[in-house]
């Protein structure tokens, strides 16, 4: 059982202890009642703001390499393609995310890292397949450019679907049996950052 409240002193700790202990007589390891078996622990707002900054930071610099790679590697529209396909999947994932309520944990900012790198990946395959295909295009009269961009997602999407749905049967997995049959509020979490931005994503 995990119970949440406002910042108490010491003194107030060990009323709530107590309380806790006589209400439900908790067992320690070795199966005894014992009021050691409570835990407690602090975080400060001070404490969550600086993590919330480092973690916007990197973020950050983060798509700024991505970007960089991507105009260098491909061209920079594709750079700017990749961005905005993105920050599409972490703003739906964040919009259904805030429309069922549940509360942004570090679990959330995992599921929404872990989406970062799927949405990337996805984008990468197609447009490297992309210039795969438009080497030489200037020699040929066969295919214009786009044709060729069309070619390369039509190679690419059922690679992609598949992809997805195999990323997508853990996922599910996780959302079943560790919410469903466990009841772990952590992998709930996890689970459905991942499958929201993974569908959206795909």
């Amino acid at each position: 059982i995990q119970i949440r409240s406002e910042a108490l002193d010491n003194d107030e700790v060990v009323k709530v202890k107590a309380a806790l202990f006589a209400e439900f007589q908790t067992l320690n390891a070795e199966g005894q009642p014992s009021e050691r078996a409570i835990s407690d622990s602090a975080v400060s707002a001070s404490w969550g703001g600086e993590i919330s900054q480092q973690a916007l930071i990197a973020l950050g610099v983060f798509l700024v390499l991505v970007t960089i790679f991507l105009a260098f590697y491909f061209e920079k529209w594709m750079a700017v393609a990749a961005l905005a396909a993105l920050i599409h999947d972490i703003v739906v994932t964040a919009g259904v995310y805030s429309i069922i309520g549940f509360e942004v944990t570090p679990a959330t900012v995992i599921g929404l890292l872990t989406i970062l790198g799927f949405s990337l990946c996805d984008t990468v395959v197609v447009f490297d397949k992309i210039k795969e295909n438009a080497r030489g295009l200037l020699g040929l009269t066969r295919r214009t450019y786009g044709e060729t961009a069309n070619l390369a997602l039509n190679q690419t999407l059922m690679r992609s679907i598949n992809t997805s749905l195999i990323g997508l049967l853990p996922v599910i997995g996780l959302l079943i049996v560790g919410v469903g049959l466990l009841g772990v509020g952590t992998l709930a979490d996890l689970a459905l950052v991942q499958m929201v931005g993974m569908v959206s994503g795909a």
